[in-house]
């Protein structure tokens, strides 16, 4: 048993060190609270690890990583948009907001960046030769703990940083990786999935730049 966790934890935490989730956990700690990004991952983690490792004692390799990959990069290119568009909200709704969105973001993005991600394979992995819950805890703790260096480094990089740039960063970021987990995905599936991913991207942007300035304005 404590053999499974010290391996999951180890091959996680080494696996995890410059893979997108931690360089993004690295740029959302640069605009948030830490503890609410460390929350974020640690609840998404939690969630997706308990499918791996649970996959893994159970059925193994029957992901749908094509299509995993693809809808995770459209949803980075619409978190990047969401981040270019940035919230407009009054001082009574940003001190309501301001724990919950973060919150939220980070989880979600966590959520769908696992998905198909080498950390999460390598958790369906280990769980195939060893328990399911040693393995669920240790690859959990490995990731928190590599993010939690990426939270750090974060944090230090955003007191120097202004926040014009910071948002930026953070589209360009979701934006590449958005891009390459759509190529990714993309490269074995046919042309109605492009066609259905540009068209997703072109309401996202029709959305975030064009109605939601006009819902705000009304409201």
């Amino acid at each position: 048993m404590m053999e499974a966790f010290w391996l999951s934890l180890i091959l996680i935490f080494l696996a995890e060190l410059g893979d997108k989730t931690q360089l993004v956990s690295l740029t959302l700690a640069t605009r948030f609270n830490a503890t609410t990004v460390l929350a974020g991952i640690f609840t998404a983690t939690l969630l997706v690890h308990v499918f791996s490792a649970a996959l893994g004692e159970l059925v193994g390799g029957l992901l749908p990583t094509n299509w995993i990959h693809f809808f995770a990069g459209l949803a980075f290119v619409g978190f990047g948009l969401w981040t270019l568009r940035g919230d407009n909200l009054d001082e009574e709704e940003d001190n309501r907001y301001s724990k919950l969105s973060p919150f939220w973001l980070v989880t979600i993005t966590f959520f769908l960046a696992e998905f198909g991600d080498k950390t999460m394979l390598g958790t369906v992995t280990l769980a195939t030769t060893h328990p399911f819950l040693p393995v669920w805890i240790g690859s959990t703790l490995g990731m928190v703990l590599s993010d939690g260096l990426a939270i750090w480094v974060g944090q230090a990089l955003g007191r120097r940083l202004p926040e014009r740039v910071i948002k930026v960063g953070t589209a360009c970021i979701f934006f590449i990786f958005g891009v390459l987990g759509m190529i990714e995905g993309g490269m074995a599936l046919g042309p109605v999935a492009w066609v259905l991913g540009i068209l997703i991207i072109g309401l996202l942007t029709f959305f975030f730049f064009y109605i939601l300035p006009r819902m705000e304005k009304r409201f």
